[in-house]
């Protein structure tokens, strides 16, 4: 699965049948709660602005059995099956893909490559370019990032709804480890596990959303709600919580976040599993981006 995110459980009671009643307690307005909010959102923006950050991505490229050859779109050469950008730096080689393993070759020599799965990739720099492998369902993959990208010249900057304390919530994680099916936008299908479930109320009307883990000691929560395709991304939006305390979760959805697919075309987001669409409207968070602009 794919993270800007990032993100994102302290593990479950295996087998426990206990039901812990979740509550909610909507939290005063603060000028240092409304503070907290802005510095986040600053934060957010500059990671997406970053070198290396989402709006960097500019392609994505699926490997075949065999030789996958690189190089500037304008090599005169055999035209390459991964066509870079022309700039400084930029040089032609080759990723070989052989029985679920990938080495790039280039320079005269070659080097096995790491996917992303194995923790951070092993990649390679060209000039304002970068290239590391990705894997997705058994698919290698090519992800390119130009920190020239047009994505980041031309980003507008981000847009929320007012901040409402009445959308910070405090609940229970209530144990029910499982792996549950999350589906991403390339149509993929990957067991992903689960710590539990939370209950709580917002408005008066209680609702359940179900966290899964990406990494250990972290919720993420994949959701959609009744404004997403419309003041929010249509997909659905990101919730990453602290890990729960003596079982406890602030879950806070000023804090919801648009996914990479926002705002690149090369991202594999996964996609809010069945029990993660809510039916109400949780306005508050980020809106769809591009929305105020």
């Amino acid at each position: 699965m794919t993270r800007p995110r990032r993100r994102l459980f302290a593990p479950a009671l295996a087998g426990s049948a206990v039901l812990i009643v979740a509550c909610s307690v909507m939290w005063p307005a603060s000028n240092t709660y409304q503070a907290q909010i802005e510095e986040w959102r600053r934060q957010r923006e500059a990671a997406l602005l970053a070198d290396g950050g989402w709006l960097t991505v500019t392609g994505l490229f699926w490997l075949h059995e065999g030789e996958n050859r690189f190089g500037p779109a304008s090599s005169p050469t055999a035209a390459p099956q991964i066509a870079l950008p022309a700039g400084p730096g930029v040089k032609s080689g080759a990723f070989e893909l052989h029985h679920g393993k990938v080495a790039l070759r280039m320079d005269g020599q070659t080097r096995e490559m790491q996917p992303d799965t194995a923790g951070k990739p092993d990649s390679i720099a060209m000039g304002s370019l970068t290239m590391f492998v990705i894997e997705r369902g058994g698919n290698f993959g090519i992800r390119l990032k130009d920190t020239h990208s047009r994505l980041r010249q031309e980003f507008t900057g981000l847009d929320y709804f007012p901040v409402n304390p009445d959308y910070q919530v405090r609940t229970r994680l209530i144990p029910d480890a499982k792996r549950i099916p999350i589906l991403n936008v390339l149509g993929q299908v990957e067991d992903t596990p689960s710590p539990g479930y939370v209950e709580f109320e917002i408005h008066g009307q209680k609702l359940r959303l179900t966290p899964v883990e990406e990494s250990p000691g972290e919720l993420f929560f994949i959701f959609r709600d009744l404004t997403s395709g419309k003041e929010t991304y249509g997909s659905g939006r990101f919730l990453d919580a602290e890990p729960a305390k003596n079982g406890e979760v602030v879950l806070d959805f000023n804090k919801a976040y648009n996914p990479p697919c926002a705002f690149t075309p090369y991202a594999t987001c996964p996609l809010p599993p069945r029990e993660n669409r809510l039916g109400v409207r949780i306005e508050a968070g980020e809106l769809k981006y591009g929305a105020g602009h």
